[in-house]
Order: C-alpha cells, then structure tokens, then sequence
C-alpha cells in the first residue's frame, strides 16, 4: 500500500520546534512571562525562582514533543557545536522515575573543559567549565529517528572565568556597539530607543553530491576537499548551472532542508543552483546577530543530516575542487534600533542625513584602522585557497560603497559639503508590455571584500565551514570602538552641527583610501592596493598576528570583549588548527599516493606492457602500447618522487611543534607546495589510466552525476 504524504502547513510547523515568545507567551504564567521578557531585554539575571517555572514549562513542552534528555548546546572554540546529554530522570524510593528539569539544571552546567582547544588557558588536566544559559537565543529540540532532545543555547567558559567559545565574545561584543550606537543616536535627538541590535543575514554556499561516489574518496572524508583529480571536459565555463533549473533530486532535498529548518524557526528564504555544477546556495531572512549565529551553525548542521537521508553528501569546505568555484558565505550585518530605524539606511538624499553619513564614516575609518582584523576574521586553512582568486574577493580589504555615496564623500572631502546625491534613472525595457522601472542609484559589486548594498555592509570574504561569530565579533568591536571615539568628542563640542561637519569631513578624507568600486579581481588593484597602503594578508599565517597586536588587544579589552590573555589563546588556536589541518591533508596525499594511486597505476602499466608483449608475438609493433607505457612511467617515476618529499617535509614540520608560530608558516611555506608537487603528475596519470583502473571517482562522477 503506498505511503500517504501529508503536505508540510508551513504556517502551523515554523517554529514549532522553538520554545520561542509565542510558545512562552502561551505557556508560562503571564508573570513568570513578564519577567523573562524583561530579563531578556534588559540582560539582566534570571530571578532563580522564574527559572524554576521557565524550566518546569520548557521541560513539559520538551516531553510534549517526545524529548527523554537535555543538552546546553555550546560553540566551542573549534567551529563547531557541542552537546552532553542528560536525562529527565530522577529516581524515587519505590524504585520509579520522575521526569525533572530544575531551573538551575536551565542556567548553569558542567561539561569536561580539558580536551576543547583552550589556547594555553587551561591545562589539559583540568577539567572544569560551565555553561551558562544565552536566554536572548530561544531553546529548540533536535528531532532524530534516534530520539529527540531539548537543546538549550549556552555560552561556555573556564573554571577561572575566561571564554572558551564563540558565543560569549559575540554577545559581549553586541553589548559594546549597543552602548556606543546609542550615544551616537542621542546626539541626535533619538530619545526613544533603548537599544541598537546588530542584525545579520548570512547566505550560505554549498556542494551536493552523491554519497556512494563520496564514500569512495578518502580525501573528501578525511579533508573535506579533493587533493587529486583532474578537470573533466565540462567545468562551469557554459554558466548554464547558475540559477539553472534545480535537479528533482536535489530540489527533493531541499524541500526537506527548508522543512527542517522551519520548524527550528529558521527563516530559510532563497535558494537556487550556484555558479559550479552541484554547487548551491541557501539564504535566510535577517535575525539578530546573535540568533543568526546560532541559526547558521544550525543550517550547516541540517545540511549534512538531510544530505544524508536522500543518499547524498554536502561539503561544506571552501575549496572541495580545484579549478571551479568555491563556497564563500556572505555576512550581510546592519544596526537597527528598538523603535525600528535601520542606521544604514542612507535615505533618498544621503546627502542630508548627517546621522547616516556621521555612522558611515565611522564604519570606514573602523574597516580601514581595523583591515588586518577583519581579515583574520575570514581566515582558515580552507579559505586561503578562495581569497584573491576569481571566484571571490581579495584578501584586500577594501570597501564598495557604489555611485552615489561615493559621489557624496568625494563632494564632502574636496568642498566641505555635499549638496546633492546621484538619483537613479528610470529604466526602459524596449518592450511595450514590459514597465519601466526606477534603477537604484547604485550598481553591486560582487568583487568587493566589505560592500554596501543599499541599507546593509555585506562581509564577503567569510568561508563557508566558517562560523559566523568571529567576523562578527571584529565587526562589532572595531565599529563599537570608533562610535566611542566620535561620542567622546561630539559630547563635549561647544556647536555640535559644526563639529559632526569638522569630523565627518576629517575622517572621510582620511579613510578614503579604503573606498574602491572597480574591478577587485584584476592586478591593476593590487598594484593600486600597494600604493594606497593598504594590506594583503595572503594567507591565514600571514593574518593571525592582528589578533595579538597592542592595538588589538588596547581595543579588545577597552570594550570588555576579549581579554589579552583570550586574544592570546585564540591566536595560539589558529595556529595549530592551521598546521593541523595541512598535516591532515598531506597525511591523506600520502596515503592515497601510495596506497591507491601508485598501486593502480603500476598494475595498469603491467597489464599494457602484457598487452604489448601479447601485440608483439602477434607479429605487430606495438608502438602506441609502448609510447602509452614511457609516458605513463614518467609521470610515476616523479610522483613517487614527489610523495617521497612530502614524507620527509611532513615529518620535519611535525618536529617543529614547540614553536607554533614558526611550524605553521611551515607548513604554509614548505609543505603546501610539495603537497601540489604530489597531486601535479597524479592528475596527469588520471587521463593516461583507464577509468576502470582508476582507484577513485573522477571530477566527472561528482560533479555530474547526482
């Protein structure tokens, strides 16, 4: 009897895995709820007897839904999430349970600190950390076919108070440009609002592929990208997969990804096929900073588990195939105020809005003081391999601002005032039936590292394995440091309209520099890039010093963000997640080298010189067999070379560990390099190899064939 699907009623199920306002307002007692309320939007601590109600409804809810156990749900300083799952049990004396939650069990718990990445700042023995309850991201459960599972959002820190996750550092750093926004925002006049949210909206880059295909290659289950393969006839040079019509297979998995994440209150609202073959993209609508953090790590977490269920695989690394596009992930972050004004938006005549221009200017002198952070903050082993290609911004950090407020800032730098703003013309279609319609005073610029686009910044450089916590938190730091230093001055200015003039006209001829619309692909701007003094930090070892700068860590601690001793730490683990990884990826060329790649190829090569010896008893030269067999040697001959140097390069950076720093720019440097010199003649030997020898699916297999 076939199965009956019952449609998906996405306006009863969003949400419906979310403890979120709605569920609180219908649950808890309207005081209990009125005090939550308030705890969540003033930040102040939770009153530990409304904690006891919270907990005994989220717990009831939790069960409601088939939940056994509980997790304070953490992001670990790997990138990653973390869970320690405990049960609603509670034995009684008849030798029975009851099903418990109490509200300190919601607050506060104690998972193992000691095997996290802590930077030195706690040893491996010691053991103790906690978790605390991030009441500002609502509680969700994790529905599996093995069980479901309360999930409550936790910061996570030391026994000794220092931050051992992403979470904390965010919110702390939400709070600073909260207070220095709002010092800004009543120097004009702003009375009502109460608090400035950074609001971000992170679109999300991905590749599908067959899980068959994916289980036969080491690389990708070991490294997350492909270290071999050559390029099939057909890359992406036709376009024709961008925004092309979505494969039932693949649209069938996203039906249930979209599902999945609307009942986790996840506003997932774009999708469409990117620029690479099985390359894709999800976005979704705006959230807080600290909420779309969550949600993020979410997405990628539900990509993975649906992939699964449809017999596919998601890959997630930046850079899963040599010479086609990479995944990026675009960090689309704003202000917006309680009473409902989005500080970005410049208006119809940017010109006159003196408090948008006042903000403005003080993003590009934060960008231009800061560019070597906010680099850092898109940096990783993964990454490296998308930045300055064309495929994704520069590791220039430069900022797109577009026509008209470019127009503006000129008009303020080279007169004094800016009297008028570049409006859009209308365009016309040509075609009758079709209507005209109103350009924007302004283009895009996809080759733009930092570009405004209409009332938001998009940070374009973040790679797609890449939480979503740390560029944020640069980005609201460095913002929430130069929002104090104009505060400071305007606050104590005798004519406050001639000093936001004096100011706005000072740092915009200061910071312009850093204000580019052209071509960020071509090398004219690097060269151009030089001469303006602006830095291009090539790879991930060439960015982590910024974190550990005085003046980083002057501005860090100033705001109560991060702390020398965490900068420190963080640095450390950068570091050696960066060797880390490179050691893991020429560990995997090595074993493939020479436990699939060589083997195949050499019994390949017996089997054509049996051919040929078989070919010559026949009475005929078998010259093509010959020539196939010398072309096939030679490539052999320097890939066991090749792999041979690897080994003895691996194995001295692997020596190198008492110095952290110096081993990662080995493995940078040395390593890297005789990892490509591996994977040069091991590509050639692809297309010279039957494909039936070939030990592993081709570019071909994973690409085109899902």
């Amino acid at each position: 009897m076939e199965k009956e699907v019952k449609d998906f009623d996405i306006l009863q199920e969003f949400g419906s895995n979310v403890f979120n306002d709605y569920t609180m307002r219908q649950r808890l007692p309207k005081d209990a709820y009125k005090k939550l309320k308030k705890t969540i939007e003033e930040g102040k601590e939770l009153d530990p007897d409304i904690a006891n109600v919270v907990a005994h409804e989220m717990k009831e809810w939790a069960v409601e839904k088939g939940a056994t156990h509980y997790t304070h749900w953490f992001q670990p300083m790997t990138g990653t999430t973390a869970e320690k799952h405990d049960a609603f049990i509670n034995p009684t004396p008849d030798g029975k349970v009851i099903l418990e939650f109490s509200g300190k069990e919601l607050i506060k718990g104690e998972p193992d600190a000691s095997s996290f990445p802590s930077g030195g700042l706690r040893a491996t023995f010691e053991a103790r950390g906690y978790t605390a309850w991030d009441a500002t991201s609502p509680a969700f459960v994790k529905k599996s076919e093995n069980g479901c599972t309360l999930c409550i959002p936790t910061a996570f820190c030391s026994y000794t108070g220092e931050a051992l996750d992403k979470k904390t550092p965010l919110l702390r750093s939400m709070e600073a440009v909260d207070k220095q926004a709002l010092r800004i925002i009543r120097l004009f006049g702003n009375k009502t609002a109460k608090k400035v949210t950074t609001s971000v909206g992170p679109e999300q880059e991905y590749f599908i592929i067959d899980k068959e295909k994916y289980l036969k290659r080491k690389d990708l289950i070991y490294t997350g990208r492909t270290l071999f393969g050559g390029m099939p006839p057909k890359g992406q040079e036709l376009d024709d997969h961008y925004f092309g019509v979505i494969k039932e297979r693949i649209a069938s998995f996203m039906k249930e990804l979209n599902e999945e994440l609307w009942k986790l209150g996840i506003s997932a609202k774009t999708q469409h096929n990117e620029v690479a073959p099985a390359q894709h993209e999800l976005a979704p609508i705006y959230a807080s900073n600290n909420v779309a953090t969550d949600h993020n790590q979410l997405v990628m977490e539900m990509m993975k588990k649906v992939a699964d269920r449809h017999g596919l695989t998601c890959l997630l690394h930046e850079k899963p195939f040599d010479g086609i596009n990479g995944s990026g992930k675009h960090n689309n972050w704003s202000m917006v105020t309680d009473d409902g004004q989005n500080l970005l938006e410049p208006g119809k005549t940017p010109h006159d809005n003196v408090q948008f221009l006042l903000i403005l200017t003080a993003i590009l002198r934060a960008v231009d003081l800061h560019a070597d952070l906010l680099r850092l903050s898109a940096a990783s082993a993964g990454n490296d391999h998308r930045l300055g290609a064309n495929e994704a911004p520069p590791a220039i950090i430069s900022v797109y601002l577009g026509e008209q407020l470019e127009d503006v800032l000129e008009q303020l730098a080279d007169k004094g005032e800016a009297t008028h703003s570049i409006q859009g013309e209308k365009l016309e279609s040509g075609v009758n039936t079709l209507p005209d319609f109103q350009k924007d005073a302004t283009d895009r610029n996809r080759t733009s590292p930092f570009a405004f686009t209409g009332n938001k910044f998009e940070f374009r450089m973040l790679g797609s394995t890449a939480s979503i916590a740390n560029p944020n938190i640069i980005l609201n730091t460095i913002v929430a440091d130069v929002f104090k230093e104009f505060a400071d001055e305007l606050e104590k200015a005798d004519n406050f309209d001639m000093a936001v003039h004096d100011l706005i006209k000072k740092y915009v001829t200061k910071h312009k520099r850093v204000v580019f619309n052209g071509n960020g692909y071509s090398d004219a701007w690097v060269a151009e890039a030089e001469r303006r003094g602006l830095p291009n930090l090539r790879t991930t070892v060439d960015a982590i010093p910024a974190l550990v700068t005085d003046k980083a860590i002057k501005m860090f601690e100033e705001h109560g963000v991060l702390s020398k001793a965490e900068l420190e730490s963080r640095a450390e683990i950068k570091y050696e997640e960066y060797s880390k990884v490179i050691n893991i990826e020429a560990l995997t060329t090595i074993n493939m080298a020479k436990k699939q790649i060589i083997p195949a190829v050499m019994k390949y090569e017996a089997d054509l010189a049996c051919g040929a010896n078989q070919i010559k008893e026949a009475g005929v030269e078998p010259s093509v067999q010959l020539s196939q067999i010398k072309d096939i040697d030679e490539q052999l001959v320097l890939l066991k070379k090749a792999v041979a140097e690897l080994e003895k390069i691996n194995s001295e950076a692997s020596l190198m560990d008492s110095d952290i720093p110096a081993q990662a720019r080995f493995y940078c440097d040395k390593v890297i390099p005789a990892m490509n010199a591996v994977r040069k003649p091991a590509d050639i030997l692809e297309f010279l190899v039957d494909k039936k020898a070939w030990p592993f699916p081709s570019y071909g297999d994973l690409l085109f064939e899902v």
